[in-house]
């Protein structure tokens, strides 16, 4: 078996003003530290607004589609803007997540990662925010579930920000177990461990800045494994954020590129004693261009291994 890498040149188009950390030179650095790698390159299609159906209603797509500007930028918030080409980026980025999953799941590779942009896990139902335009690791999960027939999906997001996308997203879905570890406070300001979901399916680990690895792999210990293992999940979905680096300028904790590949390795551990290996990621953030670089390598060279 293999690993998947999927992406497309389009998530490059999605451009964003000058001094934004959401800038192209983030696929750039992701994908120059993957050249090279013996990896199954595949090219993202665009979704189907059938499959972003299943996790925002049509006033969503229609306002992501009426807000793609002919030129220049628009602003949806304060963070999140749009540009000529974000509106493809997007549907690539989402398609690609759609296709990661079905080619897990049919067998044709072990696992996969999608080097994609925008990122996803800040979009809610109808509100795009955070530079975060669709719900990606929520539609692998509901693409696996109503798609393909599992019964037990995990997503872990380990971002430094919350997924507060994510969590809006399966906030109802009881066959989706939702785990995100945050700095906290910091934005979008949710997260917090009484977060729990509709079915008790969401585990929130607030990690306090300035905290290293160490304090972040015993919690996970204490009560992410645990969980995931109690669950067993069918397949793991990864909303792999790499901000909680030493480095990155956006949040306060200090992880080291080795805190991301010896977390990927336990992931991989957990999926292939529940999940027979079977793990998608999707990138999210990660705002320092070496460290994500090293850090995205780092989390793929642990997925390859796991595939091989």
């Amino acid at each position: 078996m293999t690993t998947a890498l999927i992406t497309h040149a389009d998530c490059l188009d999605h451009v964003t003003p000058d001094g934004h950390p959401e800038q192209v030179a983030r696929l750039e650095h992701v994908l120059h530290a993957l050249a090279g790698m013996s990896l199954q390159r595949e090219t993202a299609p665009m979704v189907e607004d059938s499959d972003l159906l299943r996790i925002h209603p049509q006033a969503h797509l229609d306002q992501i589609r009426k807000s793609a500007p002919d030129a220049g930028h628009h602003q949806l918030d304060a963070d999140t803007w749009m540009s000529p080409g974000s509106l493809t980026a997007a549907y690539r980025a989402a398609g690609a997540v759609v296709k990661a999953v079905d080619m897990v799941l049919g067998g044709d590779a072990q696992n996969a990662f999608c080097a994609i942009r925008p990122p996803g896990h800040h979009a809610e139902k109808q509100t795009p925010m955070g530079f975060c335009l669709f719900g990606n690791a929520a539609l692998a999960a509901k693409i696996a579930l109503d798609k393909h027939g599992l019964s037990r999906v995990a997503v872990v997001d380990f971002d430094v920000h919350h997924g507060n996308g994510t969590q809006d997203l399966l906030w109802d879905e009881e066959r989706a177990l939702v785990i995100t570890s945050q700095q906290m406070p910091l934005w979008p300001g949710t997260g917090a461990a009484s977060e729990r979901g509709k079915h008790g399916q969401i585990v929130n680990v607030p990690l306090p800045p300035e905290s290293d690895g160490a304090h972040m792999r015993a919690a996970y210990e204490a009560h992410v494994f645990p969980r995931l293992r109690e669950f067993a999940p069918e397949l793991i979905i990864i909303s792999a954020g790499f901000d909680a680096h030493q480095d990155d300028p956006l949040a306060q904790l200090n992880w080291s590129t080795d805190d991301f590949r010896r977390l990927t390795q336990d992931l991989c551990k957990i999926a292939d004693e529940c999940a027979q290996g079977r793990v998608v990621s999707t990138l999210e953030g990660g705002y320092d261009l070496q460290a994500l670089a090293a850090s995205a390598k780092a989390h793929v060279e642990v997925l390859m291994e796991a595939g091989a």
